[in-house]
């Protein structure tokens, strides 16, 4: 029965890995009704609609596009963003603007990262969060965390198995009921997986679940010929313009973005 001593911290680990993701998820999920009513009521911006579907990179790409295609920004398809007009319409742009730096010129990849950290950017996410509309980043986080740690859990249960067979005295017929305890938290930590990938997912993402809402309500009233609603809601990868995909992808290439 020494394989009792291995049975316990898999329980341990597998326990207290559970109990984190219920927590962090019941967290991430709790909405005071006003605040629901409130973000039922709101009308969301491109930027913000931008921002709950892919977030701050999404915002990046967006003024990206936008000042190409009003021609005060130039998108090779080398990868390289130049200005044409050094003064953007809006805070968004002027970050875009400032990103670049003062040569006007620079490489797409980092302008994106870039723009994304700005304060405007920020202050979007605070808005959406205030609102309702945007999961808080503390429990975005709390969450991807939890879920990092039960995987880790099932890692630690499987190792926690295999050892105890490993060190099983050779004819010994305990084999399946180690496997048949051991099997318990495994199953535990695996089915907490999965029903986070249907459940709990989704607080990891940048909308909250009326953020969500509000972006489904918004796509079928989207004008699909909009080349800024697409790329809001679907990313540059629902850019018509060949030039433009090749611009942002040779960044994602050369980056790893």
């Amino acid at each position: 029965m020494f394989w009792v001593l291995f049975l316990v911290p898999a329980w341990a680990v597998a326990g207290t890995a559970c109990a984190r993701l219920c927590v962090a998820a019941t967290r991430a999920a709790d909405s005071p009704a006003a605040e629901q009513r409130a973000a039922a009521r709101h009308e969301l911006t491109l930027y913000e609609a931008a921002f709950l579907a892919g977030g701050p990179r999404r915002v990046a790409d967006l003024a990206l596009v936008s000042m190409a295609d009003a021609g005060r920004l130039l998108l090779a398809h080398t990868g390289w963003a130049t200005v044409v007009d050094p003064d953007g319409r809006d805070e968004m742009e002027r970050s875009v603007i400032g990103a670049i730096g003062p040569e006007g010129q620079q490489r797409i990849a980092p302008v994106r990262a870039s723009a994304a950290a700005t304060v405007p950017v920020r202050a979007l996410a605070e808005r959406l969060t205030a609102a309702g509309l945007a999961v808080p980043a503390a429990a975005r986080l709390h969450v991807t965390v939890a879920i990092r740690q039960v995987r880790a859990a099932a890692l630690a249960v499987l190792a926690l198995a295999v050892a105890s067979l490993v060190l099983l005295p050779p004819g010994t017929d305990g084999v399946l009921p180690v496997l048949a305890w051991f099997a318990l938290p495994l199953a535990l930590t695996l089915g907490s997986l999965v029903i986070a990938r249907a459940e709990i997912q989704p607080y990891t993402r940048w909308a909250s679940p009326a953020g969500r809402r509000l972006l489904g309500a918004l796509g079928p009233a989207l004008d699909e010929r909009d080349p800024l609603a697409a790329v809001a809601v679907r990313g540059v990868d629902a850019l018509s313009d060949p030039r433009l995909r090749a611009a942002f992808a040779h960044g994602r290439t050369r980056q790893g973005q």
